[in-house]
């Protein structure tokens, strides 16, 4: 199973929390990730979208382009991620859309504005993520 730019390791495909979550990417470009979600599937108790849903669709994109920029022998994995939720969606899609604020050697920092089908900011994130730019794997 591919998730963007990058091979689900075997053995995890069925875990993906994207899968789960119904987001589905729609560009995977170095200086553009854009993803959508639906909301239905993804509420609180009270019909509203759960603002932990939007932290999955942020620190996915920012990772996909983490991983984009440090592809093919790197890898990317999260350190810091923060949402500043300013409008409840309470149905359709959301469409996140991450650019880069800062591609160093050891972290990338990216902001990802999530907004309705309506074009109204819900959310704003950045996301701060480790790279390496070797990868690197443990033998079992």
């Amino acid at each position: 199973m591919m998730l963007g730019p990058y091979e689900v390791l075997p053995g995890y495909a069925a875990e993906q929390l994207v899968s789960r979550m119904g987001i589905e990417l729609v560009t995977c470009e170095p200086d553009l990730v854009v993803g959508t979600m639906p909301v239905a599937g993804n509420r609180q108790p009270i019909g509203l979208l759960h603002g932990g849903a939007n932290a999955v669709l942020a620190e996915t994109l920012g990772s996909v382009a983490a991983m984009l920029n440090v592809q093919p022998d790197g890898f990317a994995v999260g350190l810091d991620l923060s949402c500043t939720h300013h409008l409840a969606a309470r149905h359709g899609l959301v469409t996140g859309v991450c650019t880069p604020l800062h591609r160093g050697a050891a972290t990338a920092s990216y902001e990802i504005v999530i907004s309705d089908e309506q074009g109204r900011r819900t959310c704003t994130a950045r996301l701060t993520c480790a790279v390496r730019r070797k990868l690197v794997r443990a033998v079992r």
